[in-house]
């Protein structure tokens, strides 16, 4: 069994945010298998099951808020008897331009709360991240919470409407194929200019 967990923060107020685009991607694939989400108090998280690339997935929103994110995918890999690298992680990355895919087998969380609580947990950091620029705030770079909990602006959700479908095709494309093999199609990808 396959887990893909989006991560985000749960409620309206975190919705069309940076940090939620995770929530966004994993949407997507539930709504392209007709996966139905359900609410997991046990596991402190929405699950859908169906079939994505070929396999069988759990696909997971731990609604713990991002820094504790880990407290559900950790639970929700062991009950699947899932290995790390079963585990794929869709978030998004400050350090990225706007729009960029990138994709990782392992490696540090690199100053994301989410995924360093997910290594953590899980007890390895050898597992894939589907990573999503959402780039920093242009006038004060400092500004990151802000930024990653602030609405998008139109234009870049314009971006980020084209960058969700792309998404997808790339964890299909690490489900279906390999990490290594995505990788060499999807990173560095972004959304071609308007």
């Amino acid at each position: 069994m396959k887990v893909i967990a989006g991560l985000g923060n749960p409620g309206a107020q975190y919705a069309n945010t940076p940090h939620s685009i995770g929530f966004e991607v994993v949407d997507a694939i539930a709504s392209e298998i007709g996966a139905e989400w359900k609410a997991s108090a046990s596991f402190k998280g929405e699950l859908a099951v169906g079939t994505f690339a070929g396999a069988r997935v759990v696909l997971l929103k731990p609604m713990t808020f991002m820094n504790l994110s880990g407290d559900s995918v950790a639970p929700v890999v062991r009950y699947h008897n899932a290995t790390p690298a079963d585990l794929l992680v869709v978030s998004d990355d400050i350090d990225l331009p706007v729009g960029r895919i990138r994709i990782r087998a392992g490696g540090s969380a690199g100053g994301h709360n989410g995924l360093k609580n997910i290594i953590e947990r899980v007890g390895t950091q050898d597992f894939t991240r589907l990573r999503i620029g959402v780039g920093r705030d242009a006038h004060d770079r400092s500004q990151v919470i802000g930024h990653v909990l602030g609405k998008f602006d139109p234009a870049t959700r314009a971006v980020m409407d084209k960058v969700v479908p792309a998404a997808v095709k790339a964890a299909e494309a690490i489900i279906s194929t390999s990490p290594q093999a995505a990788m060499n199609a999807w990173n560095g990808w972004t959304p071609e200019p308007q």
